[in-house]
């Protein structure tokens, strides 16, 4: 079942405990909710009953890191909410629809705009009250003229219309696309039906949608509210009839596994809940090059950067949040005594606050085990470099590995890597990089490694022509000698594919940095005869080519001391980790400096680290710094 036909849209709620990716720069949330099965679905629908909802950027953000197959699908797509409802909604309908055809269209073109603005693909549309005739009668003009600017303004825009208002005006829900709401789903990208519907309704609409099986979102109410089929830990029932018909799947309020069931089995219940329809929905394969991923969830208890810990306590960043494996439980043919599972953990990192667990068996009668990570689809370009963490928890001493698998086995050609075995997807074990170019010095720095927290880096160098990556394995070996069952876990912290051309260009500078809309203000005294402190708000700006980065590390050094700001730092000293940035722009907000001494300046230092795409670490030297001297008024 892994047509690529089929779609699949996830509707998800913003109000109560799922609104906190509302803050752009993240968030202290202790338990917060978290998507991280992008890899099953193409479209992503921020819903609410307000009139318009624009998708949060740390969803957008995710939705589009995770859709890096596009090739002109419409894969990774973040989409807005318009809904109107009750008698507040059917007034404002007729405002815009039933008057003259400007009205309809500045309507439509704000709309626009603001995924332009947002930077996000499309909108569903939601017309849930009756209309006048009038309005009715110009709705698909409104939809058509819509659809039309969107596509020519945001590339692989998308409008969807969901099934409620049908041709007569009447809000008559029909669970099925059919001949009283055709004229809708004529005028737009795609068609989204109630979730009353049973598999006679499926049938019929075999012959309403025609070559446009897959632009009908068969809806599914995870929730299972109503007389519907499946739900809950059941969605598969409705899967496995909407994928038998063909048509593409809209899952409404996935959200139940955190909303309804124990926040401490949240993603126990939510690997459940996907693990069950896995079957049913293609997998999105990446299809571009650099690949890094250290597997972070955008949250964590604590910070980690490269094995270092930066700071202890609760955080949420959709937006740092790093492609995701496939998660689930894999067992060997037979007797089934050999396994291998994958989980997120956040109770450890190599960076970011979370990493991947891998637990496993290796029965007496094999040599190893493996699980497949990610689902590729990459032209190999002439030389690659891999890069895994990783270690072991425990006495085991099993060996880890990465594993690839090429297509076109006819043309592919394999230098220096021994061949496993030649069927159609070939598979290979790279073989360690042992002398690195000097240009490469930087991403190879730690090859071979014990690292800082019993983390482990191993580097390989793969030559292959004419090949098609197809799919990432980690696999586990039983140490030399051993006869008995071997049980292992390992935690991996980062996995990086490279092309090594991409290592030898110069990395661009942070340039022209500056700062705007200061603000000072007192802190509370810290105890008698001891200066109040001040808290400094203000934005960071800064130039830099924004395809070459994974995001933007933030710090700052605060002191007091003479000098000036070109001077650089007064006196040796760790930055302190502020945030991420996603953009050439962060917002610093009451920020703790120290008062300015009686004839001293005081000053802070703001330093821009790039994250390059390829994973590597930037020396300090080459961070964007931008200082300020402060010193207390004169009275």
């Amino acid at each position: 079942m892994t047509s690529g036909c089929v779609r699949v849209l996830f509707a998800g709620f913003s109000p109560g405990p799922l609104s906190s990716p509302r803050f752009i720069q993240g968030s202290a949330a202790q338990t917060p909710y978290s998507f991280y099965h992008w890899q099953y679905i193409d479209i992503f629908v921020y819903f609410s009953h307000h009139t318009v909802t624009i998708p949060p950027v740390g969803w957008t953000n995710a939705a589009h890191r995770h859709g890096v197959c596009v090739l002109g699908e419409r894969r990774g797509l973040a989409s807005g909410t318009f809904i109107t409802e009750w008698k507040k909604g059917k007034q404002l309908c007729e405002a815009f629809l039933a008057g003259d055809e400007r009205s309809r269209q500045a309507v439509a073109d704000q709309l626009v705009l603001m995924a332009q603005f947002f930077r996000f693909d499309g909108w569903l549309i939601n017309i849930e009250n009756s209309l006048s005739l009038a309005a009715v009668g110009n709705l698909p003009h409104f939809l058509r003229y819509l659809t039309a600017r969107l596509h020519q303004q945001v590339p692989r825009g998308l409008v969807l219309w969901y099934d409620s208002v049908v041709s007569s005006g009447q809000l008559k829900w029909q669970d099925e696309l059919n001949e009283q709401n055709r004229v809708f789903f004529d005028s737009c990208d795609g068609f989204f039906t109630n979730y009353n519907w049973r598999e006679e309704h499926l049938e019929r609409m075999l012959g309403q949608a025609g070559e446009r099986l897959a632009d009908v979102y068969v809806g599914v109410d995870v929730f299972a509210r109503g007389s519907v089929v499946g739900g809950r830990f059941d969605t598969d029932k409705s899967l496995e009839l909407i994928r038998k018909h063909g048509f593409s799947a809209a899952l409404f309020a996935p959200g139940w596994v955190y909303e309804c069931l124990e926040k401490a089995d949240f993603f126990q219940n939510q690997d459940k809940f996907w693990s069950l329809l896995e079957h049913y929905l293609p997998t999105h394969s990446i299809c571009s090059l650099p690949f890094v991923t250290s597997f972070c969830l955008g949250m964590g208890t604590r910070r980690v950067c490269y094995g270092q810990e930066e700071a202890v306590g609760p955080w949420y960043h959709p937006s740092a949040q790093e492609i995701q494996p496939l998660f689930g439980e894999h067992r060997l043919e037979g007797d089934g005594r050999g396994w291998v599972k994958t989980h997120c953990c956040l109770a450890d990192a190599w960076n970011g606050g979370s990493s991947l667990l891998i637990r496993g068996v290796i029965p007496p009668e094999v040599g190893n085990v493996a699980v497949r990570l990610f689902s590729l689809q990459v032209p190999v370009p002439p030389k690659i470099f891999l890069s895994l963490v990783y270690k072991l928890e425990g006495p085991s001493a099993v060996g880890v590995a990465l594993e690839l698998t090429t297509g076109d086995a006819g043309s592919c050609h394999i230098g220096g890597i021994m061949m496993l075995n030649a069927e159609m997807s070939s598979r290979h074990s790279p073989r360690p990089l042992r002398v690195p170019p000097t240009k490469l010095a930087r991403w190879v720095g730690r090859c071979g490694q014990e690292l800082s927290g019993g983390w482990v880096q191993r580097c390989y160098e793969v030559s292959l022509r004419g090949c098609l990556l197809q799919d990432l394995f980690v696999s586990f070996s039983r140490p030399p000698g051993s006869q008995e069952e071997e049980n292992f876990t390992c935690r991996l912290g980062e996995i990086q594919v490279v092309d090594a051309n991409s290592l030898l260009a110069p990395l661009p500078q942070v340039q022209a940095m500056t700062v705007s809309h200061v603000r000072w203000q007192a802190a509370a005294s810290e105890g008698e005869g001891r200066p109040a402190g001040l808290r400094l708000s203000c934005t960071l700006h800064w130039s830099y080519l924004l395809p070459h980065v994974r995001c933007f590390r933030v710090h700052c050094c605060r002191g007091t001391g003479g000098g000036s700001p070109g001077r650089g730092l007064s006196e040796p000293e760790k930055p302190t980790f502020l945030g991420l940035a996603f953009i050439n722009r962060y917002r610093i907000v009451d920020l703790a400096v120290a008062p300015a001494g009686l004839g001293r300046d005081g000053r802070v230092e703001f330093l821009v680290e790039p994250v390059p795409k390829e994973g590597f670490l930037v020396p300090r030297a080459e961070w964007g710094r931008a200082a300020m001297l402060y010193s207390m008024p004169r009275t």
